[in-house]
């Protein structure tokens, strides 16, 4: 049986999804089956959820362990696996290929992963993509929205995030604790030698794809002269134009519905009619003020750690 010799641990909204996609076209490299097990944040397990989202993630851990006991034919972006049995096996098709990982974004931000990964694999390596916390915020925020999670303005939700922060996991917390990295790097380091951890800068990668992913593929000791498809930008988030509405027909059904009935030929144009075109919702300059407010303290303390100027988010 194989186990994994690399973890994508982060951070959320940094290019991770594509960075898994990517690097699954390598040859030499597998990559487990589910982008996102989860399995060392023992944070996300269901017991330790806020009451409200514990019966329906108990339900998905379940359709998680039937996924895995079956044949495991297409991917899955996510699931928690609890058991170690159970994660095991996600790693059960690999064979001869050098590297072996998973990409689970929950990992940064645990406290529990970075010393439970050592303990399993002290030799693994870490890699993490960082963006901006400002930026990576207000990111997730657009993907809440896209999801149907969220109605209010960012601001609003920002202020709601800070008055429930220590209630328990939702979609309220961690969503502003993901952004402070500091404490998040600190805990690898405690854990794993230097040389085992690589970091990356999301806003660096984006602007050179095939140097970055040249630069993982050596970290990993592969092939570095493969290519892989970089065109596709995954897990893009999708910003209705009339989001109370959408989310009323996704309350009562109707949201899947009509994209299933909707023709192939004429989605394109649906599409154009129903979503803002990407990039087109920005955030205020106000609440960038409070988000810069909010961070400016961690991110200089990152600086102090990596021994790195991170000046431009602060800007």
């Amino acid at each position: 049986m194989r186990e994994p010799n690399f973890f994508i641990v982060g951070a959320p909204k940094a290019g991770t999804t594509s960075l898994y996609h990517y690097l699954d076209q390598h040859p030499d490299i597998y990559m487990s089956p589910i982008k996102e097990p989860s399995h060392f944040s023992y944070e996300v397990h269901s017991e330790n959820l806020e009451p409200g989202i514990r019966m329906r993630a108990m339900e998905l851990e379940k359709n998680v362990r039937d996924y895995i006991h079956g044949p495991m034919e297409h991917k899955l972006p996510g699931g928690v696996v609890t058991e170690w049995s159970d994660y095991v096996q996600l790693f059960a098709a690999a064979t001869t290929q050098r590297a072996v990982g998973e990409a689970s974004v929950t990992y940064l931000g645990s406290k529990s992963a970075p010393g439970a990964i050592a303990s399993r694999f002290p030799h693994a390596r870490i890699l993490m993509v960082l963006r901006s916390p400002v930026e990576r915020a207000f990111s997730q925020y657009l993907h809440f929205v896209s999801d149907g999670l969220v109605t209010q303005t960012f601001r609003d939700y920002v202020r709601s995030s800070l008055r429930r922060s220590g209630g328990g996991r939702g979609i309220h917390e961690p969503f502003l604790e993901m952004g402070f990295y500091a404490e998040q790097v600190q805990h690898y380091l405690e854990h794993f030698p230097r040389e085992q951890i690589r970091i990356w800068f999301y806003e660096e990668t984006k602007g050179h794809p095939r140097e970055f992913m040249r630069e993982v593929l050596e970290f990993l000791e592969v092939d570095s002269t493969f290519s892989p498809d970089t065109s596709k930008r995954h897990h893009q988030p999708h910003i209705t134009r009339m989001i109370k509405l959408s989310q009323a027909l996704r309350r009562l059904g109707l949201w899947q519905m009509f994209k299933r009935i909707t023709p192939a030929p004429f989605k394109p144009f649906v599409r154009n009619a129903v979503y803002r075109p990407t990039g087109s919702v920005t955030m205020e300059l106000a609440d960038r003020r409070l988000m810069l407010d909010l961070y400016r303290s961690d991110i200089h303390r990152l600086e102090s750690i990596l021994n790195r100027d991170l000046g431009t988010w602060l800007t």
